[in-house]
């Protein structure tokens, strides 16, 4: 009888996730549909150009790829892999006032993507703690990673450009890691999230596995305020170049969208820290964009990101072996999932 009303609250569970989700989708899809007819960024240089190699996605296939984000999203609720979550403001007046503060702010990044200028943070942000790779404007949006007003818009900026889906994608990731660890007494688990931002992932991190000990790192302090705010995880400001914790002390690290906003040469440096940092049998949960040779019906977007967003490490991160990259760095692929413009691998650090 317990288990029969267990699998019915899950499954209520995931009726609610699937029409939450709907109803945050065709909110961020309205906001970030204004925010492109107001400032038109097809009509810039960038978009002059774009010539691109791949053909338009048809309607279906991208209809199809973008339902089933939120698809398996809701399978694994109902699976009991992890509970429902919020994403984003519940009130309305809080959603409202995220839309409107990144459909104003819009008209900024579009005059910087007009002319070009992805590295405006330069100019206000001089210290030399940060790489110079990181002092830009990526998105070109305001502030870069430096302002409080930054971190705060993050979340919006993301949902607005996904049409919704930024949860729904990076739990692809959440996911693996459930599925390794189902059944597993998680009191002793020691979780970084590694670049943790605005703290989006940490939060689905702590609902997932509320007794394990859960830290988030990153090398903005304004995105670190903001992850607190919304976790009191994120506490730790360092670079992943050189994590600051002991060889093999974690049980598993996550690091999501951050190799496509690394140089070519800096991308195995992480990657070694990031294994070091493992425990033998410790997981890195790695979620960050798909690669043309994943969804070739999905290629023509993936072309068209870098040209209209400020990304200038994509190119070659679409083109990267990442299998081999972690391979050098001594972790070896034990599952992989997919969700629209996202990939999520989960890599192990072998025992012995």
């Amino acid at each position: 009888m317990d288990e029969r009303r267990s699998r019915g609250a899950f499954a209520i569970d995931a009726a609610g996730q699937r029409a939450k989700a709907m109803v945050k989708a065709a909110w961020w899809t309205a906001a970030g549909g204004l925010a492109r007819s107001m400032t038109r960024p097809t009509e810039g240089k960038q978009a002059q150009r774009f010539k691109p190699s791949a053909s338009p996605p048809s309607k279906t296939a991208l209809r199809r790829a973008y339902l089933e984000a939120f698809e398996k999203d809701a399978r694994d609720v109902a699976a009991g892999l992890y509970p429902a979550v919020e994403d984003g403001p519940i009130r309305p007046s809080a959603a409202l006032r995220e839309a409107a503060d990144f459909i104003a702010d819009a008209f900024a990044v579009d005059q910087r993507r007009r002319r070009g200028d992805g590295v405006e943070v330069r100019d206000t942000v001089n210290s030399q703690a940060y790489p110079s790779y990181y002092r830009q404007n990526f998105h070109y949006q305001s502030g870069g990673w430096f302002t409080d007003e930054s971190a705060r818009r993050y979340d919006a900026q993301v949902e607005a450009l996904f049409s919704g889906t930024a949860g729904a994608m990076r739990r692809r990731g959440l996911s693996l890691l459930a599925k390794h660890w189902r059944g597993r007494d998680q009191r002793n688990a020691k979780i970084l999230d590694v670049a943790c931002g605005s703290g989006a992932f940490l939060k689905d991190l702590k609902t997932a596995f509320p007794r394990a000990a859960i830290a988030g790192l990153d090398l903005s302090e304004a995105y670190l305020a903001e992850a607190r705010k919304r976790t009191g995880a994120g506490r730790i400001k360092a670079n992943a170049e050189a994590l600051p914790f002991a060889d093999s002390s974690l049980d598993a690290a996550a690091c999501v969208y951050l190799f496509h906003e690394l140089p070519p040469r800096v991308r195995p440096v992480v990657a070694a820290s990031l294994a070091r940092v493992l425990k033998p049998g410790g997981v890195l949960v790695f979620v960050d964009s798909v690669q043309p040779a994943d969804t070739p019906d999905l290629a023509r977007l993936i072309e068209a990101f870098p040209v209209y967003f400020h990304e200038p490490y994509y190119g070659t991160y679409a083109q990267t072996d990442l299998v081999a990259l972690f391979a050098e760095a001594g972790l070896r692929l034990v599952a992989e999932d997919r969700a629209f413009l996202t990939k999520a691998l989960l890599l192990e650090k072998p025992v012995g």
